[in-house]
């Protein structure tokens, strides 16, 4: 599980100023379009045109299948709105409840904002996060995120009106919250430390949290360095709080962490599906990790699980699936991670090997964007477009951006964490048709599309743009 070492403050090309704790203004933001004109500047805190209604965005990608496609398209140019400057680093995707922007930072605080002002409805602390003395206090020379707090994307239930968020604090404490979407008022809290044989300073909190059935998932992995004594866990919570919590970990000896940022899915049987990174066999049985998981909703019971017939060299080499989560695709479940390689199969596996098709060329990190059969994937080449059927992938076009696209009508939204710009793509081409500055990024950053907003996380609050 070990991730790529990416720098905590990452170079930003347009610049865009700090609003205060709740809402801002900004000076003039450049626009870069590819229509050969000038280039345009935003207005301060602009209004944007009739028609931008706001749907919801409940969850990572905004749908339990991690679709990442948008109600509505955007029309360009695309212009800064606003600036909030929180009280954390934003890692995880905002969300869109009801008419209030929903956002978690890595001081352990939750945030409803006005998504169209930015001003602050309500705030909810929560703990003390770990801070890098004291993780590495504890794994010398571990970890990326500093300090560690609500890494993972939160998630909203609307039949109970919760919104789940999961704290890391000092001590390597794991709670899951559930709070009141629109006051922000605690509900319930559970701890989520259900391995009392491992080393909670040694797990992060890092995968977006899921709610289906009734349940919110949360899963877990290693801090980046792959230290201590950890291993990869999913557990299984009622949304009312009541009853047990069960999970599912790993049967290997330590890692095979669950960190991708999309987190688990549910797949179009229902079922819940999971990867995990590479585990400490490297010679002998196989021992589940370097896989994709299938689970039961509510007893996390183990159904099937696939891995690659290289799962031994992934393991040795940390070449794993666990980077990228599984995309459900047309009764199909496709999936890539640190190897290269993208695997079509079937959505009930049959162990080692037997995948339907394969295809090279995409060493996989965040969430995928599928529309229809066309699958937009994380790349760390770039975002590339990956055409599925039932039996075959076959690569459509490929973009030097680097993060989690989400997509709007017939264009590809990416937020590129080395130049600190959302680029805007051709769903058919991949041709980037748009750039704006939004400021510095974090590890593996992904945006929200509703109305006529961009919602994009940032490692000082949130920047959000509007459309034409």
């Amino acid at each position: 599980m070990r991730r790529l070492a990416l720098p905590l403050a990452l170079p930003v090309l347009a610049l865009v100023a700090a609003g205060c704790s709740s809402s801002g203004s900004s000076g003039p933001t450049t626009l870069r379009t590819d229509s050969g004109g000038p280039s345009q500047s935003a207005g301060t805190a602009s209004t944007p045109h009739a028609g931008t209604a706001l749907t919801n965005w409940p969850t990572y990608h905004r749908t339990t299948g991690r679709s990442g496609v948008a109600r509505a398209s955007i029309s360009l140019p695309l212009h800064h709105g606003w600036t909030a400057n929180l009280d954390g680093a934003v890692y995880g995707e905002p969300l869109v409840v009801n008419g209030t922007l929903i956002v978690a930072t890595e001081n352990d605080s939750v945030y409803g904002l006005n998504p169209t002002t930015g001003h602050r409805k309500w705030r909810t602390h929560l703990a003390t996060p770990e801070s890098q003395s004291n993780i590495q206090h504890d794994q010398p020379g571990c970890g990326d995120v500093f300090p560690l707090g609500i890494t993972g994307t939160p998630a909203y239930d609307a039949a109970t009106g919760s919104v789940f968020v999961v704290t890391d604090s000092n001590g390597g404490h794991h709670k899951l919250w559930a709070l009141n979407a629109a006051t922000g008022a605690r509900r319930w809290h559970k701890s989520t430390d259900l391995l009392p044989s491992r080393d909670r300073i040694a797990e992060q909190q890092r995968s977006a949290l899921l709610v289906a059935d009734g349940r919110v998932f949360t899963t877990y992995g290693g801090l980046s360095g792959d230290c201590g004594n950890y291993v990869g866990y999913i557990t299984s919570t009622a949304t009312n709080g009541k009853g047990k919590t069960t999970h599912y970990a790993v049967p290997t000896a330590r890692e095979a962490g669950m960190w991708s940022p999309a987190g688990p899915v549910e797949g179009p049987n229902h079922n819940i599906y999971v990867a995990s990174g590479n585990g400490a066999e490297e010679s002998g049985k196989w021992d589940k990790s370097d896989s994709v998981t299938e689970l039961s909703p509510k007893s996390l019971h183990r159904i099937s699980v696939y891995a690659p017939k290289t799962w031994k060299q992934d393991n040795i080499q940390d070449l794993d699936l666990g980077s990228s989560s599984p995309v459900p695709v047309d009764g199909r479940i496709v999936i890539a991670g640190k190897r290269g390689t993208v695997y079509l199969l079937h959505p009930t596996f049959k162990g080692v090997g037997h995948a339907i098709a394969s295809l090279h060329n995409c060493d996989s990190y965040g969430g995928a964007a599928h529309d229809g059969r066309t699958v937009v994937m994380p790349c760390r080449g770039g975002v590339q477009a990956l055409r599925v059927t039932k039996h075959s992938l076959h690569w459509l076009w490929s973009s030097g951006d680097y993060s989690s696209p989400v997509i709007a009508g017939k264009r590809v939204f990416v937020a590129d964490p080395d130049s600190g710009d959302l680029d805007v793509l051709s769903l058919s081409t991949g041709h980037v048709v748009a750039s704006i500055g939004v400021g510095s990024l974090t590890h593996f950053p992904s945006e929200v599309i509703d109305g006529k907003w961009v919602y994009v996380p940032t490692l000082n609050g949130i920047t959000a743009l509007h459309g034409s």
